[in-house]
């Protein structure tokens, strides 16, 4: 019986392992695809300005590839990239640590 439950946890770690490689999979993919961005982007732009400054046409191409990536980006990271329960929860404590940091210092 013990044996089986061994394997249920290394199974159960396993498969941790494997979503935990898919995930850094796909973070690794849109870095890539943000880095091709940035790069054909500021090709684009060059080009543009070089060639043809009296019509702006690298915006076109910027912006639908930039809706692109920012949906990549959302289905990575997903919605609450900037302002999630992570970030909450760090400036929660950083303004209780604040506050704290007053009142010893105000005692003293």
């Amino acid at each position: 019986m013990e044996l089986k439950d061994n394997t249920m946890e290394t199974k159960s770690e396993y498969e941790s392992y494997l979503k935990a490689s898919k995930h850094v999979k796909e973070i690794k993919g849109f870095y890539v695809h943000l880095l091709c961005y940035v790069l054909v982007i500021s090709l684009l732009v060059y080009l543009n300005l070089t060639f043809s400054p009296e019509h702006l046409w690298f915006i076109y191409p910027m912006a639908g590839w930039g809706i692109g990536l920012a949906g990549h980006a959302i289905g990575v990271f997903g919605t609450n990239m900037l302002f999630g329960k992570n970030w909450e929860e760090r400036k929660i404590k950083e303004f209780m640590e604040e506050e704290q940091s007053k009142s010893t210092n105000f005692k003293n």
